[in-house]
């Protein structure tokens, strides 16, 4: 893994996240993106594995919705391509980039 993205996946994971794991899935997973994706979906799964609200009465209230659904949001852009990474291969110029081309109808003989 490489500088530009090592710092393209601590862009997206945070500061805080372990350059030695992000390291060992690089090498398992062979590109950032994977590698954002697949740490997006265990946190996410931690989180949904805890119970979304605790609430002691006049004392603490913690809700967890608004995370959930940022990382949600954070593993759709990913998923999608967005924000590219150093690392992903370049789009076509050859019209595979979801335009449009053109056809042309021919009338069948009728029987």
């Amino acid at each position: 893994m490489d500088t530009a993205v090592r710092e393209w996946l601590l862009s997206q994971l945070g500061r805080s996240t372990d350059v030695t794991d992000l390291t060992a899935r690089y090498t398992r997973l062979r590109t950032g993106r994977a590698v954002a994706i697949e740490v997006v979906r265990e946190r996410l799964a931690d989180l949904l594995a805890s119970p979304g609200s605790v609430s002691v009465s006049g004392v603490v209230s913690i809700n967890t919705s608004a995370n959930i659904a940022a990382y949600e949001r954070q593993l759709a852009a990913l998923e999608s391509g967005q924000p590219p990474a150093p690392d992903d291969p370049p789009v076509p110029d050859d019209g595979d980039a979801g335009g449009f081309d053109l056809i042309q109808l021919v009338e069948r003989s009728r029987r």
